[in-house]
């Protein structure tokens, strides 16, 4: 065991509901070991303009009291472009000496957690990554923070433009977040009960042409068969120009008109569900558990309900894909679809 006399956290890149529940933790587990917890606003620029602008605060448990429930970060996130140059990261490690922090927790993805991996040259202190990401394209963890919330969020997005789109028997391309991650797409696309689910595991830009005459063939079959409401939905960055390009193309090859629709930055917000209070709290504990225990350059990570621990640059590789059972299903639901026309 090490001893561990302040530890520094903060929350960076995209927000994630449950990041408030992981800071939390966190400050409940160090205070039960006597380590006080010193947060630093607006990620890692809070550590790169700490001099210039007052960035910390000592958290106390008065300022974790009840916010397990809310979205978004209390120590507010942002991207941080000092970090990719080796000023910044001079500057961030001697805030972190001048403001005697013993260890630095970051709640974030994969570029935050790179940033961890560059300061790491600099700085000699622990290092520890907690995963706060929709995107859920970490290795090494079955879940991040945030995703099964971003996933609900999505889900009850699309059940409302199912209403409208059956009101009016109407097609609708839901383009849905997840950066170059299909987690989200083929989560949410399989439990709305999609009839298209287009994603980086079932698609190749390569075969657009092809994959869109596919498309117009099976909407316009659809729409023979049965009147009803037909939905797509498609991952961000799959398709040149998103949904709404999707939507161009399909009236110009096929006549066929579609709704566009980008569900954005709703998919961040909003109060975290169970799943992910659950998960942030687990993690914010074993964050500073493994910090007491002289842990350094590592992820928490779930491993089928149990927590582990994942090196940092094993954590950023993004080998993780979506399971081939959820690719599967679709194809099978797709198959039977076009075999039944129900």
């Amino acid at each position: 065991m090490t001893t561990i006399k302040r530890i520094a956290i903060l929350t960076s890149g995209g927000d994630a509901p449950g990041m408030n529940a992981a800071i939390r933790s966190v400050v409940l587990a160090a205070h039960h070991f006597h380590i006080d917890v010193i947060g630093f606003y607006h990620g890692y620029n809070g550590l790169v303009c700490a001099e210039s602008i007052n960035q910390t605060k000592l958290l106390t448990l008065n300022d974790v009291n009840n916010i397990i429930h809310r979205g978004g970060t209390i120590l507010k996130s942002a991207r941080c472009s000092q970090m990719l140059t080796e000023s910044g990261l001079k500057q961030a490690a001697h805030t972190l000496v001048s403001e005697n922090i013993d260890a630095l927790v970051v709640v974030g993805g994969d570029g935050s957690f790179n940033g961890l991996l560059a300061l790491k040259e600099y700085w000699q202190g622990q290092l520890i990554g907690v995963p706060g990401t929709i995107d859920n394209d970490l290795d090494g963890t079955d879940f991040t923070i945030g995703f099964t919330t971003a996933v609900n969020t999505a889900i009850e997005a699309i059940d409302k433009i199912r209403d409208t789109a059956d009101a009016f028997e109407r097609i609708f391309i839901v383009e849905l977040m997840g950066r170059h991650s299909g987690h989200i797409t083929f989560n949410v696309g399989i439990a709305c009960g999609a009839e298209q689910v287009l994603s980086f595991e079932n698609f190749s830009v390569e075969d657009k042409q092809i994959k869109l005459q596919q498309l117009a063939d099976e909407i316009k079959t659809a729409q023979e068969n049965r009147h009803s409401s037909y939905i797509i939905v498609i991952a961000e960055n799959l398709w040149p120009g998103g949904a709404i390009e999707l939507a161009k193309e399909l009236k110009q090859a096929a006549s066929i008109d579609c709704t566009a629709c980008v569900l954005g930055h709703i998919q961040r917000g909003g109060s975290p569900v169970a799943k992910d209070r659950l998960l942030a709290t687990k993690m914010g504990v074993a964050a500073v558990q493994a910090l007491v225990d002289g842990k350094s350059n590592i992820m928490i990570a779930e491993q089928n309900n149990a927590i582990s621990h994942i090196e940092l640059e094993q954590a950023v590789k993004h080998h993780k894909v979506v399971s081939q059972q959820l690719v599967d299903a679709q194809e099978n639901i797709l198959a039977l679809t076009a075999q039944n026309q129900y």
